[in-house]
């Protein structure tokens, strides 16, 4: 098993269709009870183990997901009120390298999930077809991303994530 990607990269199907939405969207209004069940009895020495040699610690993980997810929420607040707008991107690895990443209580992050992802999903359910095609411009590569294609993502990184956190609770 790939440690690094434990369900692979994620990979957008050619022609995004209305069963790919509702599965995504499914999967993000999902994973904060995933996360919240399977962190809830972590001990503080689950909290401190890296998912894999040189990976970030669970709870750094756990803070990523809710930063990650709100940076995503915006990016799609902005497609939909800006002309292919550019986004801002952020250093996700320092950003893991910052004290409350290192060291909050996890359940603020996991809070911040739920109630953010609640939100984003009402969103997501909320979009036409039309606005499914709206775009936004990252930086990184100057790539115009497609808000259907950018449910895709998060539903995948949520995953992705999530899977790491089960490697950690495999290893106690």
């Amino acid at each position: 098993m790939d440690l690094k990607y434990p369900i692979g990269t994620f990979e957008c199907p050619q022609k995004i269709n209305p069963d790919h939405i509702a599965k995504w969207i499914s999967d993000i209004e999902e994973l904060p009870s995933k996360i919240a069940d399977l962190v809830a009895k972590f001990s503080e020495k689950q909290l401190e183990t890296p998912y894999r040699p040189g990976g970030w610690t669970a709870r750094q993980v756990i803070h990523h997901i809710h930063d990650s997810h709100h940076n995503g929420y915006i990016r799609f607040k902005w497609a939909m009120t800006e002309d292919k707008p550019i986004i801002k991107a952020y250093n996700e690895g320092l950003w893991a390298e910052l004290f409350d990443t290192k060291s909050a209580p996890i359940y603020l992050s996991v809070d911040m999930i739920k109630a953010l992802h609640a939100k984003w999903v009402y969103f997501l359910k909320g979009l036409s077809t039309q606005d499914l095609k709206k775009e936004f411009i990252h930086p990184e590569g100057n790539i115009a991303i497609s808000l259907a294609e950018d449910i895709g993502i998060y539903a995948w990184h949520g995953n992705h994530h999530l899977a790491h956190l089960n490697l950690v609770a495999g290893l106690s």
